[in-house]
């Protein structure tokens, strides 16, 4: 089901939160809404299943305007952070609610909910109640009663927020796979990029109530359309270092000088963005500085860097260095992977 928004807007009194939003969502894709908080991305989640009223513009369920129906009557399945199970049933009883609630013969439903388990990987925590479950578990009957309905779309809001970092890792891989196999039309709401780039077919960055970019993870990544969705991506983050630009080079703060990417001579001042992965020894030599700080990753360690100017750089490399914090460094860059921008962030 191909999910539309046309000049979506939604305020809440008289305070604009989304104006004239316009997305689509593929048939059978998994978009993600990323986005810091109160950027407007749980908002158009809950516009979408209904829970918000639309205060101008469409939303498209297919070819059918669902703007002013409520949420009842849209067939769509939701999952939330809190997974709002019902503490007094098992898991069994939960996932078989929406189709008792639709009076379906109770063969028809014995024999979904063991489908829908199957698919879960939780044929053998049906008899358990909420509370006899990890959140993993819950996590998945919350997706399987969220699904056993057979919505035309799956919406999934922060749903891993309250797992530990083994579980989120296995649920995102799990919730994929799920997707995938059913061929569902899937929207995640998360402010973590991680979920986001790994579970996603194409991500729509949001900021104060605006899709910033809208692109596949890693052109959004290695293609960012402004300094906000450089420094919004990116595990460690990205740096910005103030450049001057004369002639056709562009001079660092500490001296080190790089040809400019064929900029306007009109520009004076540029921010070069320095990913970790793009600078170190292995790029040669040119920008000096001290080893301020190594945090030991296990397979990888992450060095900051302090210029001569007194800004950090930092830099990501495998485990095995020697290197010691107040080292005298002079490492190089990955010319070809800096990011330009002016200085009010737009990419040049």
């Amino acid at each position: 089901m191909q999910i539309t928004l046309q000049n979506f807007t939604k305020k809440f009194d008289d305070v604009t939160v989304i104006e004239n939003m316009n997305l689509e969502i593929k048939d059978g894709e998994m978009l993600a809404l990323l986005g810091p908080s109160g950027c407007g991305k749980s908002t158009t989640l809950f516009a979408i299943c209904g829970i918000h009223r639309v205060n101008g513009g469409k939303i498209l369920f297919g070819d059918q305007d669902v703007s002013d129906l409520p949420s009842q009557k849209r067939n769509v399945g939701v999952v939330f952070q809190s997974y709002a199970l019902y503490p007094h049933m098992n898991a069994y009883e939960n996932i078989a609610f929406p189709l008792k609630v639709r009076k379906d013969k109770p063969a028809d439903i014995k024999r979904q909910v063991h489908e829908i388990a199957k698919l879960t990987h939780i044929e053998e925590l049906l008899e358990r109640k909420p509370g006899q479950l990890s959140g993993g578990q819950q996590q998945r009957v919350a997706l399987a009663r969220a699904l056993i309905r057979k919505p035309d779309v799956l919406l999934l809001d922060e749903p891993l927020a309250n797992l530990d970092a083994k579980l989120r890792l296995e649920m995102r891989s799990e919730i994929r796979r799920i997707q995938l196999e059913t061929g569902i039309t899937a929207i995640l709401v998360t402010h973590d990029q991680v979920e986001a780039m790994s579970m996603c077919d194409r991500i729509a960055l949001m900021h104060d109530g605006k899709i910033v970019q809208l692109d596949k993870p890693s052109e959004m990544y290695n293609n960012p359309a402004n300094k906000f969705v450089a420094d919004f991506l990116g595990n460690p983050p990205i740096t910005f270092l103030d450049a001057e630009h004369k002639d056709k080079t562009l001079l660092l703060p500490n001296g080190h000088s790089i040809a400019s990417p064929n900029l306007n001579a009109a520009v004076k001042k540029v921010q070069v963005g320095i990913r970790p992965e793009c600078f170190g020894p292995q790029f040669g030599m040119g920008v000096k500085g001290v080893v301020k700080f190594i945090e030991k990753q296990g397979r990888e360690e992450l060095f900051d860097i302090q210029l001569t100017d007194g800004s950090i750089l930092r830099s990501i490399q495998a485990s095995g260095s020697d290197l010691e914090v107040g080292a005298d460094i002079d490492w190089g860059l990955s010319l070809d992977d800096l990011l330009f921008f002016d200085m009010q962030g737009e990419r040049l």
